[in-house]
C-alpha cells in the first residue's frame, strides 16, 4: 500500500534543507569549475562520454565539488548511486552494497557506484572487503577526501583508483554560483525582489576562499537576517528561499531585499583560509614562501608567511627553514644572511606570536633582497656524493694526527710527519702570505665554486689567488 503521507514528509525535509544543498547541481552542465577535468577533450569528460568510468579518488579542498560530482558522474551514466560516510559504514554494509551490486547485475540491472566520502578513514577490514569487487568491477567506487591519497589512503585502493584533485573554485565561478542561487526561483531567491549589490557579491567571492557552499551559506545567513518575513515560505509544493505566516508571504514576495557589503561582511565573518597544518596546504604554502625569497620577492614572501601564521603555523617552524634557506640559497653571497636567520630564530623563541611576526618580517624581506648563492649547499651535496658513492680517500700521512703515528724530529706542528714519497706537512704559517703547496686531498677535486654575487665575488677572488699561490709553492 502506498504510504499517503510520504509526499508531505519529503516535503516538510526538503523545507529544511540549506541553500547550499537545494543548489546542488543537478546536470554536468551546471557544474561550475574544474575545468581540468571537466573541459572539452579533458580525462574526466571522456570517461563519461565514452561511459567508462573506473573506480575513482577525488580529493581536494572543501566546497570544491567532490560530492556533486560523483553524484552527477552516476546520474550521467545511468548507474546506481549508493552514498556512505567511510568514518562510520561497517563491513556488514558493505556486504550489503557489494550484494545488492550483484543481483542487480544479474537481473540485467544497472552497475552500482559506491560512493563513500572522507575515504582516508576507511580501515584494512572495509578495504579487504572491497578490493575484489572493486577489481572485479562489481560496483565502481568513487571515494572523496581533503587529504592527499597518496598518503593518507591504503596504497591497494589507490592503485585500483583513478586520482583526480579539485581545485578551489576562482572569484568568478563563486560569483556565478552565487548570481544563480539568486535568480533561481524554485531552488534559490528568484521568486523575492532581492537586490544584492556587485560590492557583496565580490565580499563572499573573496572571503569564502573558492568554498561554494561557504558562499552559499552566507548568502542565506545575508536573506534569512535582511528583515521581519525573510523567513523560508512554501510555495507551489516545492521549497522556496523563505518561509513566512500565511498572511506575511505575498508582503515577502513583494518587500525590497537590500544586500549591500556591509550586510555581506557581516554574514559571513572572518575569512576562513584553507590551511592544514600537516596537510598539502602546508607544504605547499611553505614551498611557495621559500620558493619566493630564493627568487627575490620580498612581497611574495611576507605574504605566504602571513597566510601561514593567519592559519596558527608554529612561527618556530618558519625560522627554521629560514636559517635553513640562509645557508642553502645564499650562503656566502652575504655571510650576514644566515646571522639575520640565527637572530630571528632566537628572538621568535624569546618575544613568541603576536610580536614575533615582525622579527620574521624582518628577516625574511632581509633574506629575500639579499644576493643568491648556492655553492656552499652544491659544494656539500657533491662531496657528499663523492664519499657515498666513490672510493674512501685514506687520509695522507702527512696530515695526520701526530700523535696517531709520532715520527722522530717532530716538532709539534706535526712537520716531521712524511709520506712514502717523504713529502712531510708544511705548517703554512712559515711561508708568506700562509698559502704553501702542500695538497690537503690526494685527489684533483673542485667542489667550492664560487659566484660572482656579492660577497662571494671578493671569495671567489680570493680562491684564484689562494690557488696561484699553490701552484708556486709546489
Amino acid at each position: 500500500m502506498a504510504d499517503l503521507w510520504q509526499r508531505s514528509r519529503d516535503a516538510a525535509v526538503a523545507a529544511v534543507e540549506p541553500l547550499a544543498g537545494r543548489m546542488r547541481p543537478r546536470t554536468l552542465d551546471e557544474f561550475e569549475g574544474q575545468d581540468h577535468l571537466l573541459g572539452e577533450g579533458k580525462l574526466l569528460r571522456r570517461m563519461l562520454t565514452a561511459d567508462a568510468i573506473t573506480s575513482l579518488i577525488l580529493h581536494g579542498p572543501p566546497g570544491t565539488g567532490k560530492t556533486t560530482l560523483a553524484e552527477l558522474i552516476a546520474s550521467h551514466t545511468h548507474r546506481h548511486f549508493e552514498r556512505e560516510n567511510a568514518a562510520s559504514v561497517g563491513v556488514k554494509r558493505i556486504r550489503e552494497i557489494i550484494d545488492d551490486a550483484v543481483r542487480r547485475l544479474s537481473a540485467g540491472g544497472p552497475r552500482t557506484i559506491l560512493f563513500l566520502d572522507e575515504i582516508h578513514r576507511f580501515t584494512r577490514a572495509q578495504q579487504d572487503v572491497l578490493l575484489g569487487d572493486v577489481e572485479r568491477g562489481v560496483i565502481t567506487l568513487i571515494g572523496a577526501t581533503t587529504e592527499n591519497p597518496l598518503f593518507a589512503c591504503n596504497s591497494a585502493l589507490v592503485s585500483r583508483s583513478t586520482l583526480m584533485r579539485l581545485e578551489l573554485l576562482t572569484e568568478e565561478q563563486i560569483t556565478r554560483v552565487l548570481r544563480r542561487a539568486i535568480a533561481d526561483p524554485d531552488r534559490g531567491y528568484g521568486k523575492l525582489n532581492l537586490n544584492v549589490t556587485d560590492e557583496a557579491l565580490h565580499v563572499w567571492a573573496v572571503k569564502c576562499d573558492g568554498d561554494a557552499r561557504r558562499a552559499l551559506t552566507a548568502l542565506e545567513v545575508a536573506v534569512l537576517s535582511s528583515g521581519r518575513s525573510a523567513l523560508r515560505a512554501d510555495t507551489g509544493g516545492a521549497p522556496s528561499a523563505l518561509r513566512a505566516d500565511a498572511g506575511d508571504q505575498e508582503s515577502a514576495r513583494r518587500a525590497d531585499l537590500h544586500i549591500d557589503r556591509q550586510t555581506a561582511e557581516d554574514s559571513i565573518q572572518q575569512k576562513a583560509a584553507v590551511y592544514d597544518a600537516t596537510g598539502d596546504e602546508h607544504f605547499d604554502t611553505i614551498s611557495a614562501f621559500i620558493k619566493s625569497v630564493r627568487g627575490s620577492d620580498p612581497d611574495a614572501a611576507v605574504y605566504w608567511m602571513a597566510r601561514m601564521l593567519d592559519a596558527g603555523e608554529d612561527p618556530r617552524y618558519i625560522a627554521r627553514r629560514m636559517a635553513i634557506l640562509a645557508s642553502e640559497d645564499i650562503g656566502n653571497a652575504d655571510p650576514r644572511g644566515i646571522m639575520v636567520a640565527a637572530a630571528a630564530w632566537e628572538l621568535v623563541e624569546r618575544i613568541g606570536m603576536p610580536e614575533a611576526r615582525i622579527t620574521l618580517a624582518q628577516a625574511v624581506t632581509y633574506l629575500a633582497l639579499a644576493p643568491k648563492s648556492n655553492a656552499a649547499y652544491l659544494a656539500i651535496e657533491e662531496a657528499t656524493a663523492d664519499v657515498k658513492e666513490g672510493r674512501t680517500l685514506p687520509v695522507p700521512v702527512y696530515l695526520r694526527d701526530k700523535n696517531s703515528s709520532p715520527i722522530p724530529g717532530d716538532n709539534g706542528k706535526g712537520v716531521g710527519m712524511r709520506d712514502r714519497q717523504g713529502e712531510r706537512y708544511e705548517y703554512s704559517h712559515d711561508v708568506p702570505g700562509a698559502v704553501t703547496g702542500q695538497d690537503y686531498l690526494g685527489v684533483p677535486k673542485s667542489y667550492y665554486r664560487p659566484l660572482q654575487a656579492g660577497v662571494e665575488k671578493m671569495l671567489a677572488e680570493r680562491l684564484e689567488e689562494i690557488k696561484r699561490l699553490r701552484r708556486a709553492g709546489r
